[in-house]
């Protein structure tokens, strides 16, 4: 056995269904070798003793813009980097770098700057491609999206962007906009996948929608329609369809400020831990003290005022991006919303993995899955991050590049 080989011990190992007391991982080439309730035969390894702490699958985000100080929007290689940088320190091991509404030579430009970066990723959360969010949008539902950049699809355009790069994972769009439904289709084609989003629609054009492979809303709650009144008759909108259809995904925010601690609580009751993922929606403000930033880049961005823990419009009419970490999901899912901790977990983890497509290869501790692993304490504080087998973060070493050590205790 070579010194990359890591065996994890005296852990209380988070699998699927269960929570192991005392139980070793092995890891060995960047894979998951043995997951264990009795000792694992592996003299040669470098031994990471949990100390009784939970060991976790990495947490996937699915929805991120930013932290750090960085944003993908930033015309710059090392903002991506920055910002996985920055979110490995909070657990995450896996991301889906997301753009905002912009131009689309600017949207062409951020993929081209993604698969630079990508190539250089070696010190944090790894990537594992792109998500558009915009420009198709309700105008009456854009949030903090720009409204000089709201259009409706043009086949012209998004053929020249989808054709410019293989690494958009996916794309949020307003399915009543005029030109869709067949969008919708286009992508699935390219096994893109479609996400409802920012979006003032009906439930009959929720159902369409999915009907043709919209598959996940997007940040539930935010920026979308609910009970309507047209005409004097009351309609269902994005939220209730959200609910009634079964088989559609939803992903939330859960930094305890864009959610209430009921509506966490609906969403885990009624689309259970399989259908609801966390997503951090973080901007670059994540990790950051609190005070003046922008959302989206420092050159064409707009300015908010990050206060009580979440960024607001300057005039605090409305909340204009989050600015949470992976770990404070979970935290606050367990904590104010008073979820299991073994299903926040899950929404952090096997949900998101499984919504991308990912279920065979990351999201959970299983013996050939890659070996993504988070350490952290009772209060969700994180210890250790490792990344495809590599230990990418130590809180005690604060410094990826640590010499080796035959045990680490944490």
């Amino acid at each position: 056995m070579s010194k990359s080989d890591i065996k994890i011990i005296n852990g209380t190992i988070i699998t699927p269904y269960r929570i192991i007391k005392s139980g070793e991982l092995f890891l060995r080439n960047g894979k998951i070798e043995a997951v264990s309730e009795t000792s694992i035969d592996a003299p040669d390894a470098q031994i990471i003793d949990a100390n009784g702490q939970y060991i976790a699958p990495g947490f996937v985000d699915i929805h991120v813009h930013g932290g750090g100080g960085s944003d993908f929007m930033d015309d710059r290689v090392e903002a991506f980097l920055g910002v996985a940088e920055t979110h490995v320190r909070y657990g995450t091991t896996a991301m889906l770098p997301t753009v905002l509404t912009s131009t689309k030579a600017e949207i062409i430009r951020s993929l081209e700057r993604y698969e630079k970066a990508a190539a250089d990723n070696t010190r944090g959360s790894r990537f594992l491609g792109v998500h558009i969010e915009g420009p198709y949008f309700s105008m009456e539902q854009r949030g903090a999206q720009d409204p000089r950049y709201i259009r409706d699809p043009d086949p012209a355009e998004y053929f020249e962007i989808l054709n410019s790069s293989s690494s958009i994972r996916r794309w949020s769009v307003a399915p009543e906009k005029k030109g869709a439904i067949p969008f919708g289709k286009i992508l699935r084609e390219r096994n893109i996948l479609p996400s409802i989003a920012h979006s003032d629609a009906l439930y009959s054009d929720v159902a369409d929608a999915f009907e043709n492979g919209y598959s996940l809303v997007t940040h539930l709650y935010s920026a979308m329609s609910g009970v309507t009144r047209r005409n004097a008759f009351r309609y269902g909108g994005v939220i209730e369809a959200a609910y009634l259809i079964d088989e559609l995904d939803v992903e939330i925010i859960a930094d305890g400020k864009h959610l209430p601690a009921e509506l966490l609580r609906l969403v885990y009751k009624i689309k259970g831990p399989d259908r609801a993922a966390l997503i951090t929606d973080a901007m670059r403000a994540a990790a950051m003290p609190e005070g003046n930033s922008i959302l989206g880049s420092l050159t064409d961005g707009m300015e908010v005022l990050v206060e009580d823990g979440v960024a607001k419009l300057p005039d605090r009419s409305a909340f204009a991006g989050s600015t949470a970490t992976a770990d404070r999901l979970i935290r606050t899912m367990r904590g104010l919303a008073g979820i299991p901790l073994l299903d926040a977990v899950r929404m952090m983890t096997a949900t998101p993995a499984r919504i991308l497509g990912l279920q065979g290869s990351i999201g959970t501790l299983v013996p050939g899955k890659d070996a993504d692993v988070v350490i952290f304490d009772e209060d969700i504080r994180i210890k250790m991050t490792i990344v495809q087998g590599r230990i990418v973060y130590d809180s005690h070493a604060h410094d990826a590049k640590n010499t080796f050590q035959e045990k680490i205790t944490i």
